[in-house]
């Protein structure tokens, strides 16, 4: 939603002159943690304050000297891509003692330092919450020892703590998804997808141990990811024979960082230490100690083995994926099942993305489930024309989850020229609802569909589409199936283009993404790759604004970044192509850096879909048959299904926290047809950051941030953003 003008707060009226900020990590490292250092550092810069890193963690600022070091613009470049946490991690005994948070807070206002930024878990935020509270009692004890002036404790009077949790385990309580935990989860699914052909080749059950403590996050999310056919976690502990029933069973992140430089801009003396916590897509902060206190009691709960509650205190993304695994992994037996006699058929749409066979799988099983007959086209509507036609069951679908691309086949053939045949094969299966999963080319589809419902009765059915493109260029949803999977590859593509330069001469590189007209990948991919420029159609760029970004780069390159990184959207601009740039770039950098380019083309496509991208398409995909089993029931009359309002033809899409299905109808007005993109996209709000990081002076609107929001009250109602995670 749009905000006032007298409400809009720009970057460039929330300075950070005269202030310090240290960024420390804790505990046990957690890949991402550079990432959140390296954005923590140069917004701190940006806004004009001083910077400092506290290496070792706890223990380096009990230690002071060497340790705690002012950090400069330059001490961040090529942190990206590197794993751990560069500035170390080191669980600190003597913080735990009083005399050591004492040594601490001298080695702090030495340096004037009043700010923290704490990347770390429950334990190392914990620690950062009584050092806050003890503080003001710390300063004056250092006067009574000589050790500061007794005007230092007026100057230096509060001390701010923002925190970010970095753990692989997801075990903290006010988040969906802590620092590391996707990283995580790649490595798990990497694993299971190289032995998944041994186990089916020689008919073997591998037994797959996870780490995550007390939290089965990473297992149960694991186990969804790659369609396992079991889990045991310590939040639902197996029943009495299960051993049985399972051999029964065989035998058939970067915006985080900037949060937390403006929270510790905004905050008071009065302003509670607060997370930087991921809900949905959107980074919000939380109380840091509501967080702890909600994860103790997860503990507690489990200790007392009330496994319900501690389910639901995990919170509504754990609460989801389990219900959802349980739903898909376990089949009932013929008899327990519903005998609803409604066929629905699923077809997938446009281009391939990763994660369609996820959605198709979860479709399938949920829908039986429900007491469906399930039927697959392939080729989509091409092939729904062609009576390409067929039942699937719940074994079909078996091992889909996943493998890339589309296993139904899928083709951009539009029903608008078919609609006739088309009909006929819905009266000839009896088609009562329809499932279309895809990109604009499938929202384009539903729209002819809903036009068609005037001429022919066969298509007065509910029907739903799910956004699936890696180009998330589909109006009505902030996210798409396989849009992930893509970033994925682009990312890992420019770290690996950009090592190939290390310890060669000053390189830039000029990379081109798909997306169409859509600047997404461009812009999100560049934001975590670390892009100095992402040139896309939704900013209008001209020759003097290249200009004027070889200049700055070449300005860079002679003062200190070796490789510098440029990503353009193919269809940004006609004339200006990425050939062009290059061309301007090699010209321009001459004596000072060369160039390189390189087209990605489809490899953004292709490859197994990414853990997020699995569990997208098999959550959204189940909730979307939930919500076509509740219109065939609200639609039966007489006998018949007959549905032909706006609400029964719909698109299931993500906004902000909260996944809506929206009338495909009403969607036109919000559509540019001719560029084949959403007239209002969130992300271009994100343009400013990747700037910002990248040296430049630009404003930043964050009107929409700054609010505290309570771990109890943090998702709204009827919100279900958590599905996602």
């Amino acid at each position: 939603m749009t905000q006032p003008d007298s409400k809009k707060i720009f970057f460039e009226n929330l300075s950070g002159a005269g202030k310090a900020i240290a960024v420390l990590t804790s505990g046990g490292d957690a890949q991402g943690m550079n990432a959140a250092v390296r954005a923590v550092v140069r917004m701190g810069l940006y806004v004009g304050a001083k910077v400092y890193f506290i290496h070792e963690g706890y223990q380096g600022m009990v230690d002071g000297g060497d340790n705690i070091r002012e950090a400069t613009w330059e001490s961040v470049s090529s942190m990206l891509q590197v794993g751990g946490t560069v500035i170390g991690s080191a669980r600190c005994k003597d913080f735990r003692s009083h005399e050591g948070r004492l040594k601490a807070a001298h080695n702090l206002v030495k340096r004037g330092i009043t700010n923290l930024c704490v990347i770390g878990g429950d334990g190392s935020l914990t620690g950062a919450n009584l050092f806050r509270e003890e503080w003001s009692g710390l300063l004056s004890e250092l006067v009574q020892q000589g050790l500061i002036e007794a005007d230092a404790v007026q100057k230096y009077s509060a001390l701010h703590i923002v925190g970010m949790v970095g753990s692989i385990d997801n075990d903290f309580c006010g988040t969906d998804m802590t620092i590391g935990t996707d990283s995580a989860l790649h490595r798990i699914i990497e694993v299971v997808d190289a032995i998944m052909t041994t186990a089916q080749s020689h008919q073997r059950t591998f037994v797959l141990e996870v780490m995550g403590r007390h939290c089965g996050y990473l297992a149960l999310v694991s186990a969804l990811a790659c369609g396992a056919d079991w889990v045991l976690i310590p939040e639902m502990p197996p029943e009495d024979g299960w051993e049985e029933k399972m051999c029964q069973k065989l035998s058939a992140a970067s915006r985080m960082g900037v949060e937390a430089v403006l929270a510790l801009l905004e905050t008071t003396a009065n302003t509670p230490a607060c997370v930087v916590s991921l809900c949905g897509n959107q980074s919000v902060r939380v109380p840091l100690m509501e967080c702890v206190q909600t994860t103790q009691e997860v503990q507690k709960a489990m200790d007392q083995k009330r496994f319900e509650e501690a389910v639901k205190l995990r919170g509504r993304s754990f609460e989801n994926n389990l219900r959802t695994y349980k739903l898909l992994a376990h089949r009932k037996p013929e008899s327990e099942l519903p005998v609803s006699n409604f066929n629905v058929a699923v077809l997938n749409v446009g281009a391939p993305a990763a994660g369609m066979n996820a959605a198709v799988r979860s479709a399938v099983r949920v829908g039986i489930s429900e007491g469906h007959k399930m039927f697959a086209v392939s080729d989509g509507f091409e092939g729904f024309y062609k009576g390409q036609i067929k039942e699937i069951k719940w074994g079909d679908v078996g091992g889909w989850t996943g493998q890339g691309g589309s296993l139904l086949g899928t083709k951009r053939t539009l029903p608008a020229k078919h609609v006739d045949k088309i009909a006929e094969q819905m009266r000839k299966y009896n088609i009562n609802a329809l499932l279309v999963i895809g990109g604009f080319e499938a929202l384009e589809c539903l729209l002819q569909l809903c036009d068609a419902r005037s001429t022919f009765e066969e298509f007065c059915i509910p029907m739903c589409m799910l956004p699936a493109t890696i180009s998330n260029n589909v109006p009505g949803t902030e996210l798409s199936i396989g849009a992930d999977t893509a970033l994925n590859a682009i990312v890992e593509t420019c770290d690996r283009i950009k090592q190939s330069a290390s310890g060669t001469k000053r390189r830039v590189f000029i990379i081109e993404t798909m997306g169409g007209y859509c600047g997404y990948l461009a812009t999100v991919g560049g934001l975590a790759a670390g892009a100095d420029a992402a040139y896309i159609y939704e900013e209008p760029f001209d020759i003097k604004d290249l200009q004027a970004n070889v200049e700055h780069l070449t300005e860079k390159m002679k003062t200190s970044i070796q490789r510098g990184l440029v990503l353009r959207n193919e269809n940004s601009n006609v004339n200006y192509t990425t050939d062009f740039i290059y061309q301007l770039y090699t010209e321009e950098g001459r004596g000072v850096f060369d160039c390189r380019k390189n087209v990605l083309g489809h490899m953004q496509q292709g490859g197994a879909p990414s853990p997020f991208d699995r569990n997208f398409g098999t959550k959204i995909s189940a909730k979307a048959m939930k919500w076509l089993s509740q219109k065939l029931v609200e639609s039966y009359r007489k006998g018949r299904v007959f549905a032909n309002t706006e609400d029964t033809c719909c698109l299931l899409g993500m906004h902000a926290r909260a996944l809506v299905f929206q009338p495909v109808v009403q969607l036109k007005d919000h559509t540019d047809f001719v560029h084949r993109i959403p007239k209002e996209q969130w992300w271009l709000k994100l343009r400013p950051l990747m700037k910002i990081l990248a040296k430049y002076k630009t404003s930043y609107d964050v009107s929409d941030s700054g609010q505290v929001e309570h771990v109890i009250h943090s998702r709204p109602k009827d919100s279900d953003a958590s599905v996602a995670m």
